[in-house]
């Protein structure tokens, strides 16, 4: 990871800032820039500064700094890459005390965006500090999963929240903060899935957006592939950094040659999936492809997941189903032979297929958007 000094933000453009966004990872990037788009058609006038990625740019924000080319995952991981993040955290600071935009727009990334929160609110910036800027968050931690007292830190700190689970409202009812139902952008109106079933198609092998996760997992898909290889896959990455971890993997093996990389971006249509539990899981599974979860972290932090964590289900499908659409293989269970099965009854078994089509009509359901608006409506109404 690239050190940051000397570093600095560049200063705002076009004036005022009305909001500031701050999305560390792929996934909140795309989400927030869907927001973007929706407020920019309601408010055009609107001022919006983003630390976030390429797709909040095209969206429309000033970005003033790519934090999805610094993601990282596991405690293991973020300790090795302290200095960063803490030159980055000392210089976001500086800048909203400088330029004071009206709201600063917090996008999921909770170990970065809740200790700016509680900082703007020490320093007398934030309205919970007595000063002037709303401090809004959009995408609620996943306190339904571990650290569920940080809810109390976040009525503290946040003056409302935006939630894309219909769960996650009654999870802050001991506290004072706003928290509203918003649905999810994956069913909204706007929203075009990166992929399709089609039982002809290849199947899809999806290792992750962030680099520690794709070195550990990509080799497990590769194996399970390479024992099966009934059709094509497809391996689809977010960035270069991800392409250039696949690119090493592949080095190390002879030439498959029914393989082949895609950049994300428009449609893909396959017939199954291998994913990791990250935000393609749910894009998969509200598109009906048959799949399973395959996932490997760290063992230290795994551990420590193990005792914090307190779930059935790592994936978010099979979290709100109660049930798994997508079967999971994690840590030690996830071996290629185990997934090179699961491959095999995805793409031969009709009642499997079948049966994934169900449960993702049962998931669009209970994502669906509520009466009270958009998540751009609601950020439009604390502006």
């Amino acid at each position: 990871m690239k050190s940051l000094a000397p570093f600095r933000l560049p200063d705002p453009v076009g004036g005022p800032v009305d909001v500031l966004i701050i999305a560390g990872e792929h996934s909140g990037d795309e989400q927030a820039a869907r927001v973007v788009r929706e407020l920019r058609a309601k408010r055009p006038g609107l001022n919006i500064a983003a630390l976030g990625g390429p797709e909040l740019a095209r969206a429309g924000a000033q970005l003033l700094h790519d934090l999805t080319a610094s993601s990282v995952v596991g405690l293991v991981e973020v300790l090795k890459n302290y200095p960063f993040f803490k030159a980055l955290f000392d210089e976001t600071l500086r800048w909203i005390a400088e330029h004071r935009p009206r709201a600063v727009c917090f996008v999921d990334y909770p170990g970065f965006n809740l200790r700016l929160a509680a900082q703007l609110r020490e320093r007398g910036l934030s309205v919970k500090g007595g000063g002037k800027i709303q401090a809004l968050f959009y995408i609620s931690p996943q306190i339904w999963a571990w650290k569920a007292k940080r809810r109390f830190t976040m009525a503290r700190d946040l003056d409302a929240l935006a939630a894309i689970f219909p769960f996650e409202p009654a999870c802050y009812a001991d506290t004072t903060l706003p928290v509203e139902f918003v649905g999810h952008p994956f069913v909204g109106a706007d929203y075009v899935s990166p992929v399709r079933y089609d039982p002809a198609g290849p199947v899809l092998l999806l290792p992750g957006s962030r680099t520690q996760a794709v070195e550990r997992i990509f080799p497990v898909l590769l194996a399970a592939y390479a024992q099966w290889k009934q059709r094509p896959a497809v391996v689809l990455y977010p960035s270069e950094e991800v392409k250039a971890v696949l690119e090493a993997e592949l080095a190390k093996h002879a030439p498959i040659p029914q393989l082949t990389l895609a950049r994300t971006g428009g449609q893909l249509a396959a017939s199954a999936v291998l994913t990791s539990s990250g935000t393609m899981s749910l894009h998969c599974a509200l598109a009906g492809l048959p799949g399973a979860i395959a996932y490997r972290t760290n063992p230290i932090t795994y551990l420590l997941a193990r005792w914090w964590v307190k779930l059935d289900y790592i994936g978010i499908a099979n979290l709100l189903l109660k049930e798994p659409l997508y079967p999971e293989f994690i840590q030690g269970a996830a071996k290629p032979a185990s997934l090179a099965a699961e491959l095999e009854v995805c793409v031969n078994d009709p009642g499997r297929r079948q049966r994934t089509a169900e449960q993702a009509a049962r998931v669009r359901a209970l994502l669906s958007q509520p009466t009270g608006g958009s998540a751009a409506d609601w950020l439009a109404r604390h502006l």
